[in-house]
C-alpha cells in the first residue's frame, strides 16, 4: 500500500469515528458542487428540537478531498453558513430556554477538533419571535462569520410539545 493510500484510508477512518461519536440531528437535503476539485454546498433541514413546526435549513461548505490534499489542511472547513427558518406547520412550543443568551439547538463540526458551527434559538419575547442564529464556534480566533433568521409566532401554542 502506497504513503498516499495509506494517508487516504486513515482519513476515512477518521471520518466514519467522527460521523458515529458525532451524530447528525439533521437531514442533507440538498448537495451543490461548486468546483472541480469536488468542493460543495451542504443544505441540511434541521427540525427544532422544543418547538414543533418549525424548521431550518442551514447551508454550509464542504472541502472536497482534493481541495484537502491540494492545500494541506486536511481536517478544517470554512465557517461560512447561512441559515433560514420557517413554519413547516402547527407551532407548538415546548420547554426552552427564555434567556438572552439563548439555547444551542444544533451543531456539526467544522474541524477535527476545535471548530463547530452552532445553531442557537433566542426567544424575543417583547416581539413574540424566535431567532436563530448560526455561527461558528472555536476555541481562539473567534469567527464573526454568522448569519440570522427569525420565525414570528402568531397563534403559537405555548403548551409542552409531544
Amino acid at each position: 500500500m502506497t504513503p498516499r493510500h495509506k494517508t487516504l484510508r486513515a482519513f476515512a477512518t477518521l471520518a466514519l469515528f467522527f460521523s458515529i461519536f458525532n451524530p447528525a440531528q439533521a437531514e442533507e437535503v440538498g448537495e451543490i458542487g461548486v468546483d472541480w476539485l469536488g468542493n460543495d454546498i451542504i443544505i441540511e433541514a434541521v427540525p427544532d428540537p422544543d418547538v414543533e413546526g418549525v424548521t431550518c435549513h442551514v447551508a454550509y461548505f464542504e472541502r472536497g478531498l482534493i481541495d484537502r490534499l491540494q492545500k494541506g489542511n486536511w481536517f478544517e472547513d470554512p465557517s461560512n453558513s447561512s441559515i433560514d427558518c420557517r413554519q413547516t406547520g402547527p407551532i407548538r412550543i415546548g420547554d426552552i430556554d427564555r434567556g438572552k443568551g439563548g439555547e444551542e439547538i444544533f451543531k456539526s463540526r467544522r474541524s477535527l477538533i476545535w471548530k463547530k458551527l452552532i445553531v442557537k434559538r433566542v426567544y424575543d419575547e417583547a416581539n413574540n419571535t424566535l431567532i436563530y442564529l448560526s455561527h461558528s464556534r472555536q476555541v481562539q480566533d473567534g469567527s464573526a462569520k454568522m448569519s440570522l433568521s427569525t420565525v414570528p409566532l402568531f397563534n403559537a401554542s405555548e403548551e409542552a410539545a409531544e
